[in-house]
């Protein structure tokens, strides 16, 4: 039997050491997290997306009763923009959450599995990676692609 090994590069930021954008798509992913309706887990995550073209967009969890039907921030956002434009890559994605008590979470929180195949169809259909800003108060995590969190992708044949 062999034996591989899979390995994760990701950076480890302060806030100060991001680019003015980087940190644009941060403020932008916090305000999500106060446009989310949380009522059952209380976690309220926010997220915000950097189009190839410039436009950003806003997206927030949305808790449903009916547990399946609600919908993450991350799928929210990248669904908003591309119902708007289409044709546009994903260049930057950026997360972050609140906890129960309504405070911006000291480590990053990761995107959940389903999120994480919806990222990596998004850069199969863009054959362009999503570079990933996982924000908490302590540090950021700067991941180049997706893949670097789901090394083993569910993809087209």
């Amino acid at each position: 039997m062999e034996e591989m090994t899979l390995k994760s590069e990701i950076k480890v930021a302060q806030l100060s050491e991001l680019s003015e954008t980087d940190r644009q798509l941060i403020n932008m992913a916090i305000e999500g997290t106060s446009r989310s309706y949380a009522p059952y887990s209380h976690f309220h995550v926010g997220a915000a997306i950097l189009l190839a073209n410039g436009k950003m967009f806003i997206g927030c969890n949305q808790e449903n009763a009916a547990f399946p039907a609600g919908i993450c921030a991350e799928r929210s956002a990248i669904f908003a923009a591309g119902a708007q434009y289409p044709d546009q890559a994903v260049l930057t994605l950026a997360i972050t959450a609140r906890n129960t008590k309504g405070e911006l979470i000291d480590e990053p929180a990761s995107p959940c599995g389903t999120c994480r195949q919806v990222i990596i169809e998004t850069e199969t259909r863009f054959k362009h990676p999503v570079r990933i800003l996982l924000y908490g108060r302590k540090r950021t995590f700067v991941i180049d692609s997706i893949k670097q969190l789901m090394p083993l992708s569910f993809t087209e044949f």
